[in-house]
């Protein structure tokens, strides 16, 4: 995936929407599984503007600042259209993992690399159970009558990548709990 495309699905499916909108709605979904800073938002809406996927109307506000509201072009449709039925698959080649680089590099620090290991792992079983919960309500959030009746059309598509992140958690909390009994087995 790419930036803009996840910026081209937000509009599409949510009608035109401002910078600022689309930042926060992006940080509402889209971050459990794409990071993006503001600011990389705001320079790919330009992009996509200049290659003619997004337009944008600036509308002159008295008592607040002036926005811009983006909306998505034919062509925007088109290319969302053309990723989305391209088959990409996740690469495990492709993965980079600094923590998994740090903890396989872990004993060359002797005692001291295995306490840094184990606070490494204490850290990523509180993320995993940090994040068990907001897919978890995110997932009962789905489940509301009110959101299924709104978003008909997307709701179990968005229920997929939440269990994608439940699941997700799950795994990390599992990893992260065996391989701490690992290295507790040492001094037992």
């Amino acid at each position: 995936m790419s930036l803009k495309h996840g910026l081209l699905g937000l509009v599409s499916s949510e009608g035109s929407m401002t910078g600022y909108d689309l930042d926060k709605f992006f940080k509402q979904s889209l971050k459990f599984f794409w990071h993006a800073t503001t600011s990389q938002i705001y320079r790919e809406l330009s992009a996509m503007e200049e290659s003619g996927w997004l337009t944008s109307e600036r509308i002159i506000q008295e008592d607040k600042p002036n926005k811009k509201v983006y909306t998505i072009t034919k062509e925007g449709k088109a290319e969302l259209v053309r990723w989305i039925e391209t088959i990409e698959l996740p690469s495990s080649s492709g993965m980079k993992s600094p923590l998994l680089m740090k903890i396989f590099f872990a004993g060359e620090l002797g005692e001291q690399g295995r306490e840094q290991t184990l606070k490494l792992l204490e850290e990523c079983k509180v993320q995993g159970f940090a994040l068990l919960e907001t897919m978890t309500h995110i997932q009962k959030m789905l489940d509301e009558d009110e959101m299924s009746e709104e978003y008909a059309d997307h709701i179990k598509y968005w229920k997929i990548t939440a269990l994608s992140g439940l699941t997700s958690a799950k795994r990390q909390i599992e990893w992260a709990q065996q391989s701490i009994a690992l290295l507790q087995e040492d001094t037992k």
